[in-house]
């Protein structure tokens, strides 16, 4: 469906992303993850056609489109702020491409009345003042405004950023739904990895211009095949040679010392999983409680490690700061990472590193 093929964006000397190859599948959900400034908006908006690459060619439905301009490319965009005039009316604001293109009145009312019904906003509402809706109200016009269009492939541009946490989890389910109902192949741009873990069907992590890992929510966070993927995603524990040589001793597996090793902290457990399994126990004393509801999360000190874990709050004794413990762990869930070049070694054998 897309295809970003050798795309190399630079602004003056600066240059923003040097080598990108993206393939986007027909009605996937596609996130582009990453920090600030890794390249991920430039890399939508260069999609979209507001920016124009300095190498590479932009493919939709195998059709060279790079030089075309955005209003072209069949593409809707939802930004950030949501771009939404404030002077006009909800109907006024969703119908405003209709308009542009010069759509019947009575074509532009029915297309304007069926996506509203389908992004649940009411005939009252569109007869209102856009800035007299609430922001997950205002979020939704967006999406109508872009979907209204037609369009073959929806980009939105951190759209939920400006939302307070408790709405943001609402809409971005909302959102969800709304690209599965539809079909349309998404591009959605985010920094919160939760919204990429929880909306995508698969996921590029960005770190400066350059994409470390593309794979499901579930590979990313399971196989990071990065270090900085490992950090970036998730909570992970960073285990000291010392922890891992003792984990090896105990089970018998044959991790590297020389390597980074990660532990993430639903991993951990200060209790002895069920099942047994490959699971050793190491001693450790407890550093840190913090309440948090549902669970509590600690952290223990272990052959000089820190590790971070989440313990269930069922109303069990837990032990307190200060006292002693064990952790458990199993060998197969240490992510290890070359100190060089970070990028992920095999789990099954040890490594031998320079």
């Amino acid at each position: 469906m897309i295809r970003l093929e050798n795309i190399e964006v630079t602004f003056g000397d600066f240059t923003a992303i040097p080598h990108l190859d993206l393939h986007v599948r027909p009605g996937e959900f596609f996130t582009l993850l990453g920090p600030s400034g890794c390249g991920k908006t430039t890399a939508l908006r260069t999609l979209a056609g507001f920016i124009q690459p300095a190498g590479g060619t932009v493919r939709v439905d195998g059709k060279d489109v790079t030089r075309l301009p955005s209003d072209k490319r069949q593409v809707g965009m939802v930004f950030q702020n949501y771009a939404l005039f404030p002077s006009m009316s909800v109907w006024e604001n969703i119908a405003f491409g209709l308009r542009v293109r010069k759509e019947k009145p009575a074509d532009s009312d029915r297309l304007v009345r069926d996506i509203a019904r389908r992004v649940e906003l009411s005939d009252e509402q569109l007869a209102k003042n856009v800035a007299e809706l609430s922001g997950g109200q205002q979020q939704r016009v967006a999406v109508a405004r872009a979907l209204v269009l037609r369009p073959k492939i929806l980009l939105l541009d951190e759209p939920l950023s400006n939302l307070d946490a408790k709405l943001r989890h609402q809409l971005r389910q909302q959102l969800k739904d709304l690209q599965s109902e539809f079909g349309i192949t998404t591009v959605y741009v985010t920094h919160d990895q939760d919204e990429a873990l929880a909306m995508s069907d698969r996921v590029a992590v960005f770190n400066k211009g350059v994409v470390e890992q593309v794979g499901t929510p579930q590979e990313i966070y399971d196989h990071a095949a990065t270090e900085f993927v490992c950090n970036f995603i998730g909570d992970s524990s960073a285990l000291t040679p010392d922890f891992v040589a003792e984990v090896n001793r105990l089970s018998g597996a044959g991790l590297s010392t020389d390597a980074r090793s990660y532990l993430r902290v639903e991993k951990a457990s200060l209790d002895r999983p069920a099942d047994g399994g490959a699971a050793v126990g190491l001693p450790a004393t407890v550093v840190s409680r913090t309440y948090h509801g549902l669970h509590s999360r600690y952290v223990v000190r272990s052959h000089g490690a820190d590790i971070r874990l989440l313990v269930r709050e069922d109303g069990a004794a837990h032990p307190e700061a200060g006292t002693a413990t064990t952790v458990y762990v199993q060998p197969g869930h240490i992510l290890q990472y070359h100190p060089g070049s970070g990028a992920a070694l095999a789990q099954d054998r040890a490594v031998a590193l320079p």
